[in-house]
């Protein structure tokens, strides 16, 4: 058990340990909030569903780690995650063991959660859980010490994304793999006892829910990213690695900034030209 290694579902924001699915950001009910924006999308609960069910099935898992904001408003519970969250939980929860980390998005889940005694739906603390070498936690809070010792530590939060800018400063936003580590100094100075520190490799996962929106990492900071782990740069984002959904390499932030800015300052030139 000790030797499992993540590996991302090709095309997916999911990542597969041994047979077990893990999906981060379902932000069900999302479209509650963008309806008092004015964007009026019906419930998109039929396709979650189907999606996590063909996932289920292609993976062959036996078992979904859900790694945090499975609803969406934060502090209240909408009519619409009445309906759909529990809908989501028990379609999983029909074929096999659920597990959940919550996120901050998750006040009253436990509320949501069926309590039929045929679903296994399990929460965990907010801190972090800890499968074998793997830790799993959603990145709201600090991480439990216990993950300070895994090979790996998988994350959520963020929502992913990277800002394509081609040659003439044409953009478009795609979801991301992040993979990088954290700051030793930081935690040690949070930390009263680090021997247990283990130098684990950070994924940052892709949202599930494609509506949530992403946060486009060559063109953050840390001051735009969101969490205490970054508030508190404990975790190395210049050197941080970035990858499509398809596995594309596209180098690290600190590259892909540059390049951003690059094309960014070649188009104002070119249209103050074009004046």
């Amino acid at each position: 058990m000790s030797n499992l290694e993540p590996e991302p579902v090709v095309n997916e924001p999911a990542l597969v340990i041994d047979r077990t699915l893990v999906l981060a950001d379902l932000h069900l009910g999302v479209e509650f909030e963008l309806a008092l924006s004015g964007i009026n999308i019906p419930s998109q609960i039929d396709r979650r569903i189907t999606r996590a069910l063909h996932l289920l099935h292609s993976t062959k898992a036996g078992r979904v780690i859900l790694l945090g904001d499975i609803k969406h408003t934060i502090s209240k519970i909408s009519k619409l995650e009445r309906e759909d969250v529990p809908r989501f939980l028990r379609a999983l929860a029909e074929l096999v063991e659920v597990d959940i980390i919550p996120g901050n998005h998750d006040a009253g889940l436990e509320y949501l959660i069926p309590r039929d005694v045929r679903f296994n739906v399990e929460l965990h603390p907010s801190k972090g859980w800890r499968v074998a070498d793997i830790g799993l936690m959603h990145g709201h809070t600090w991480p439990s010490s216990e993950l300070l010792s895994c090979k790996y530590v998988i994350i959520g939060h963020n929502h992913p994304a990277i800002r394509l800018v081609d040659p003439l400063g044409y953009a478009s936003s795609e979801p991301a793999w992040i993979r990088t580590r954290f700051v030793e100094d930081v935690f040690k100075k949070r930390y009263e006892d680090l021997a247990c520190w283990a130098n684990p490799v950070i994924i940052i996962m892709p949202a599930f829910n494609e509506l949530a929106g992403g946060l486009a990492f060559n063109e953050a900071s840390y001051d735009t990213l969101v969490g205490p782990l970054f508030a508190s740069k404990a975790i190395m984002l210049e050197q941080a690695q970035a990858y499509l959904l398809d596995g594309t390499y596209l180098g690290t932030i600190e590259q892909l900034a540059r390049l951003t800015s690059r094309y960014r300052r070649r188009k104002r030139s070119s249209r103050r030209r074009t004046r």
